[in-house]
């Protein structure tokens, strides 16, 4: 539990109409009646003074307390709104600090609202998810998380979690009670039930990661087949350099859109052939570095050649791979989307803007668009969520392996307590050492 006093100011720099200061600790009173000469009524906005220690005005503004636990951070809170200047802001804060307070560290507000119980780590990381919001539709799941909907899916699951273990834990308290684990079908039922729980969990986690981070898309084939084409056609401006000359585009190009309000990062690579030019060589290194990451390739080929086998050799295994078509209006040919084939492949025109629109919905489908991303249990999520969920489906798994093949209740009950353990992560009941710095680091000062 923290004994100090922090301060900081909880709006953007720069100019602005309304500028706020952020105090939290005990010292809060104390710091009042240095500034406003009174400790203001609980939760009531009144007009004031701030005041310097001899006594000289700062600025005129509001002055709100809120006594703990009935706050953001669960302490007691003073937030003091002026005029939204930069002086006048360090002014303020200047004359907080001179009366006790420390600066605060980035996160550190929700952090401590977080040791108090007022969010758990799942709901405290929303609140910077809510902020960081790109697009509306990741504010609106932002804004879920907050309110507890992903924090709930969690402890349901953990809960069960820990009645399956009581029973199981139960063999080895009692023995004598001769309770068969291995030929109890109940136990087994449950746990396949957790393990699907879990399961579609993470698949809406995925989608939530997708929203939050964006789908990262990387424009892949061999030279001058149109990569750069289609990228300016879909980001709407000349983003990359089009010629006839092959081997045009020789390092990363990266362009931000929202394609139906969804994050996308499209990557434009350097074509994939041999090459005896050494800049060209970098590009293409580079260009199989993105594949590794992508959650998506767009497999791009000149309608007129077909796709060559050898660029498939290169493509990331494991990862979705969807053909372009490209260049049909040389052929007289109609856009048209097919699933019918190993992967699915669109036929358009980047040049002509034929077929885009297909290419879109496509993009919007892989995003978990239209698939239940935006209903009312949707949620927002981070990679270490994932990571974690990963980490309790595989201990849940190897309990599922441990029960069938008769290998005692010792080990489904240790791999079931690990499990618990990995998922408990994701809300904050266990949190290793390092985590909390590392998450509240990533939020803004005054947060």
């Amino acid at each position: 539990m923290a004994t100090d006093t922090i301060a900081a100011i909880a709006t953007p720099p720069g100019i602005g109409g309304v500028g706020i200061v952020r105090v939290s600790g005990r010292s809060v009173t104390e710091i009042a009646q240095g500034i406003l000469g009174q400790t203001p009524r609980a939760r009531l906005a009144s007009v004031t003074v701030f005041k310097a220690a001899d006594g000289r005005f700062i600025d005129q503004g509001l002055a709100l307390y809120f006594p703990g636990p009935k706050s953001y951070t669960g302490e007691d809170v003073l937030e003091l709104q002026g005029h939204g200047g930069p002086v006048v802001m360090d002014l303020l804060l200047q004359r907080c600090l001179e009366l006790g307070a420390r600066l605060a560290r980035p996160g550190e507000f929700t952090e401590r609202a977080f040791l108090n119980g007022k969010l758990d780590l799942a709901q405290a990381e929303a609140v910077a998810d809510l902020i960081e919001s790109s697009t509306a539709l990741a504010a609106r799941l932002a804004g879920r998380s907050l309110q507890g909907v992903f924090s709930k899916r969690i402890a349901d699951l953990i809960e069960r979690l820990i009645q399956l273990r009581m029973y199981v834990e139960a063999t080895l308290d009692f023995p004598d009670e001769e309770i068969d684990l291995l030929t109890e079908s109940s136990v087994r039922a449950d746990l396949l039930q957790i393990l699907e729980s879990t399961r579609q969990i993470l698949s809406e986690a995925h989608h939530g990661q997708l929203i939050r981070e964006g789908l990262a898309v990387v424009i892949a084939g061999a030279p001058n087949v149109g990569k750069s084409s289609l990228i300016n056609a879909l980001s709407g401006e000349d983003t990359a350099i089009v010629t006839a000359i092959p081997g045009t585009t020789r390092d990363l190009l990266k362009v931000d859109m929202q394609v139906g309000g969804l994050p996308i990062r499209i990557l434009d690579t350097a074509g994939l052939r041999h090459s005896e030019d050494p800049v060209e060589r970098e590009g293409i290194r580079r260009a199989h570095g993105a594949l590794a990451q992508a959650d998506l390739v767009l497999w791009v080929y000149d309608a007129r050649l077909g796709p060559d086998p050898s660029i498939a050799a290169t493509l990331p295994a494991g990862c979705p791979v969807t053909r372009i078509r490209n260049k049909i209006d040389l052929l007289g040919e109609s856009a048209r989307i097919s699933d019918s084939g190993p992967m699915t492949e669109i036929a358009l025109s980047a040049s002509h803007g034929e077929g885009l629109d297909l290419l879109r919905d496509h993009l919007k489908a892989r995003a978990g668009h239209g698939s239940g991303a935006d209903q009312e249990g949707a949620f927002i999520a981070r990679r270490r969520h994932i990571d974690a969920l990963n980490r309790g489906l595989s201990h849940l798994e190897t309990a599922r392996e441990n029960l069938e093949g008769h290998l005692g209740a010792e080990l489904v009950a240790e791999e079931l307590h690990l499990a618990q353990r990995m998922l408990s992560e994701i809300t904050g009941q266990f949190t290793p050492d390092d985590l909390l710095g590392r998450i509240f680091s990533g939020f803004c000062i005054g947060k």
